[in-house]
């Protein structure tokens, strides 16, 4: 796993806002002694190699996004499949960690659950989720890019389901779809999201724009 410091380094060359930084190094921390990991709807993102994951799996259900994913040799195995049946594509505690990272928003209520329990039989360590705090709409860009979002998730109810929830992203009155900061200039707003984010809704995920939730299962001897 790479150091705090190199990540940051590496993040602000590319010009993460801060914000985005902060859930990187979250992310980094949950999956600290996790070497094999599933990025479940991975999509074109090399996020777990930019933190020294050293074995992770991509799965992807949208092929376009399948066929870039693997030409850029994001993960160092790439499955593309439907999510709605994961424990079909990998066997039982498979895998350390598994992590699903603005997708369970994807599902309906009830695929969103099944998503879940599939997630945490192919984990032996933790289970990771990130989503936008509660529902928020968001459109296709395309008609077959499984980008609308079905399902919204709220802090007490991911913690009914055994998970640790942080907020992240700053508030919620701050982004809209995708994300996005509503108000310009994006740096001031930018720097008053991060502000908020490390003195109040890290630890107040109910005003947050996004939760982010870590479930550790108990060593086994």
């Amino acid at each position: 796993m790479k150091s705090r410091i190199s990540i940051i380094t590496s993040l602000l060359k590319e010009g993460f806002d801060p914000n985005a930084i902060l859930f990187r190094l979250a992310l980094r921390d949950a999956l600290v002694g996790c070497n094999s990991v599933l990025d479940v709807g991975c999509g074109v993102s090399a996020k777990l190699r930019q933190l020294g994951v050293p074995n992770t799996t991509g799965f992807e259900g949208y092929h376009p996004d399948f066929e870039k994913a693997k030409l850029q040799k994001t993960h160092d195995a790439i499955v593309e499949g439907d999510a709605r049946k994961l424990t079909s594509y990998f066997k039982p505690k498979q895998f350390d960690a598994c992590i699903a990272l603005d997708v369970i928003e994807h599902f309906t209520k009830e695929d969103g659950l099944k998503l879940m329990q599939d997630m945490e039989k192919l984990a032996m360590k933790k289970v990771i989720f990130f989503t936008p705090k509660g529902f928020l709409p968001q459109r296709h860009s395309a008609d077959d890019d499984l980008q609308v979002h079905l399902s919204g998730w709220e802090p007490a109810e991911m913690k009914g389901y055994g998970y640790e929830v942080t907020g992240q992203l700053g508030p919620r009155s701050l982004r809209g779809e995708g994300h996005i900061l509503k108000r310009r200039p994006a740096v001031f707003w930018g720097l008053v999201s991060w502000f908020c984010q490390v003195s109040w809704t890290k630890w107040h995920p109910d005003q947050a724009a996004a939760i982010f939730c870590v479930k550790p299962f108990p060593a086994t001897k």
